[in-house]
């Protein structure tokens, strides 16, 4: 007769005192008010409005209305025992053009909102760039044009003069390998640009964009904590077969390698890892090099699942396909992403390895599934479980002596998830987007209590 395993109790106590607990959002899944108080299109408000690029044609005019009703939210999250909250400004909502002329609505709005945080008690964590170019930006090229790195650092001297004296905490990009990669090469995200070339010179412009925009920070906000964010995902081989292990070394490269390593002044990984580096060299100019690193406060990691990858002769410049979590027969997320806690202790420990870094703070970690309101209750137990058993794999990680110090949970509230629309929920919080009206979360009520006393 089989016994069902019993997990240990977990207890904040044992994070240690100075652990950071939170939970994030970005503008553009939260806020709504596309065109509110003179705020100018952005890269994700055109691309929702072609017909096929989101499923169910959703779009983000409204989403959660967070612009108008951040102080529900901001209740809640007192509510819930909430110390830190991680959100993004909308580039396009303080400069409608993305240069030039300032929206002083943008301006009075963000700070609103920071100071409503602050009278809560509530710390406020200011993400830069998470996705949301302005349009008229993208019409000169975006990310593959080289002036971008100017235009982004004009937009952070603004964010850093106007928010700065409150603002401790701040991080500069959001996931730039997803954003990167699913925007300028695979164009199934925001703004649709496709092709190597596109992906290359994003990549590049970015990486610098990164690391002058934290030194715009420390320049104009010399106590700032400054970090920035990396996505990240645990890679295995399908097989111990040579070709397959070379394969999931090459996608480890490129998703877990190719982004933090410039940053952290070690430049791009040798191409003997991942033969396509080799195709950025047309796009470094001198001192490139020198210019893409930067000693950052913290790094924040973002992992929700590992994949499995094998060798493929038919896909381009990394040779390597998934093997989906559905063929494997594994538990999946509303995402099909595979639910597997042990990942976030891998990618921390790979973190971990690079002694650049001062401090790691997991800023995203959670779970969709398909959420059903009964009685006016969500009853999300799978979600509950999946943080508490990321959360025991994190505490491993860190009693092993890994230098991870925070928590955010991805999401507060369901919101828009990008691609999939409002068909995927992440919340503690459950959103009915036809009424606004919010209802928290047995996982939402779970993390309070354990944030209060337990």
């Amino acid at each position: 007769m089989s016994k069902r395993r019993i997990e240990p109790e977990l207890f904040k106590e044992q994070f240690g005192e100075d652990f950071l607990w939170g939970v994030a959002t970005a503008a553009f899944q939260i806020e709504g008010a596309h065109d509110a108080d003179g705020k100018g299109p952005s890269i994700w408000d055109v691309f929702t409005e072609k017909k096929g690029r989101i499923k169910g044609n959703h779009h983000a005019r409204t989403a959660c209305d967070f612009y108008n009703t951040y102080h529900v939210d901001v209740a809640l999250m007192k509510q819930l025992n909430i110390p830190n909250f991680r959100f993004s400004i909308s580039w396009s909502r303080i400069l409608p053009n993305g240069v030039g002329e300032i929206s002083q609505s943008g301006i009075d709005y963000y700070n609103k909102l920071i100071d409503h945080l602050l009278e809560n008690g509530i710390e406020p964590w200011v993400t830069l760039y998470h996705w949301d170019m302005p349009h008229a930006l993208d019409l000169n090229g975006g990310w593959t044009n080289r002036d971008s790195i100017s235009w982004f650092t004009d937009y952070v001297t603004l964010c850093a003069k106007h928010f700065g004296n409150r603002v401790k905490n701040w991080m500069v990009m959001n996931e730039p390998s997803v954003f990167t990669g699913a925007g300028y090469f695979l164009g199934i995200h925001a703004p649709g640009r496709r092709g190597l070339a596109n992906y290359l010179k994003a990549v590049h412009h970015v990486t610098l964009s990164t690391a002058a925009g934290a030194g715009i920070l420390r320049a104009t906000i010399p106590q700032a904590n400054i970090g920035t964010t990396f996505s990240c995902t645990q890679i295995e081989p399908y097989t111990q077969r040579e070709k397959d292990i070379a394969a999931a070394n090459r996608v480890h490269t490129l998703l877990n390698r190719a982004f933090i390593e410039p940053i952290l002044g070690m430049g791009y990984p040798d191409a003997t890892d991942l033969p396509v580096i080799r195709k950025m060299e047309p796009y470094i100019q001198p001192g490139d090099i020198e210019k893409m690193g930067f000693d950052f406060d913290f790094i924040g990691i973002q992992c929700y699942t590992r994949e499995v990858v094998k060798a493929s002769v038919f896909t381009p410049y990394v040779g390597a396909s998934l093997v989906k979590a559905e063929k494997r027969r594994v538990p999946t997320t509303d995402m099909g992403w595979e639910v597997h806690p042990p990942s976030i202790y891998h990618m921390i420990n790979h973190f971990n390895s690079y002694p650049q870094i001062k401090k790691i703070l997991v800023t995203e970690n959670g779970a969709a599934f398909p959420d059903r309101v009964i009685d006016g209750k969500v009853y999300d137990l799978q979600r509950k479980h999946y943080l508490q058993s990321h959360l025991r794999q994190l505490l491993k990680a860190k009693q092993e002596g890994a230098r991870v110090d925070g928590y955010f949970v991805w999401s507060l509230t369901d919101n828009f998830e990008w691609a999939e629309g409002y068909h995927t929920r992440f919340g503690l919080i459950y959103v009915d987007f036809e009424t606004q009206q919010r209802i928290v979360k047995h996982s939402g009520e779970w993390f309070a209590e354990f944030l209060q006393d337990n």
